[in-house]
């Protein structure tokens, strides 16, 4: 759970995150983003473990089965992203709205902690990996739970950095936000072989 909740939130996410605790009235913002992120998490979750139920998805041990055939047409099209973003590595740059972020409310960013989680492919492809096992073994959607939890805890390390050691977080988080902004391309690549291999683990 936790590798798939780390990837649920690297990229874009995390860096909002991270924003968001070096701007004005930080812990009031990034609660707002936590809160959204958790909603977002939960709700994308039970919509796809609800759609896979639909379906019979075979036998997990079984490799033809459609559920495992789900998760290799999920394999290849992370394969043909990380490729993406390695050959445009040159001119990719980070989204144009986490520069806007710094004067978000809390409103804001709990909309926000909703977005990067429900329109994000990396995302929405996480989403679809926990709903497909989680219907293909029968488990009911509470053995979800854990990942969704995991999902909100790192969501929400910037933050506890802050709370925890406030002069060295003040200090740190701004060169950590620049270092990811020029680290795009190399954080998805990432993202993906860390999801590929749990896909094909």
């Amino acid at each position: 759970m936790l590798p798939l909740a780390v990837t649920m939130m690297a990229g874009p996410q995390i860096m909002s995150a991270i924003i968001f605790v070096t701007a004005p009235r930080a812990v009031r913002v990034s609660v707002g983003f936590l809160i959204g992120v958790a909603v977002a998490a939960t709700v994308g979750t039970a919509i796809t473990w609800g759609i896979a139920s639909l379906f019979d998805l075979g036998d997990p041990e079984d490799s033809g089965s459609s559920g495992n055939v789900v998760q290799y047409v999920l394999v290849g099209l992370l394969v043909a992203a990380a490729l993406k973003n390695w050959i445009r590595r040159e001119s990719i740059q980070p989204p144009k709205w986490l520069g806007t972020l710094m004067s978000a409310d809390p409103r804001k960013a709990l909309k926000v902690g909703l977005l990067v989680i429900l329109l994000m492919p990396s995302d929405i492809l996480v989403m679809l990996t926990v709903g497909t096992n989680l219907a293909q073994t029968d488990a009911a959607f509470v053995s979800a739970l854990p990942f969704i939890g995991a999902t909100v805890l790192i969501a929400a390390l910037p933050l506890l950095f802050l709370l925890l050691f406030h002069r060295r977080a003040v200090a740190a988080m701004p060169h950590v936000r620049d270092w990811m902004n020029t680290h795009s391309w190399l954080i998805n690549i990432i993202v993906c072989g860390i999801f590929i291999v749990l896909i094909l683990g």
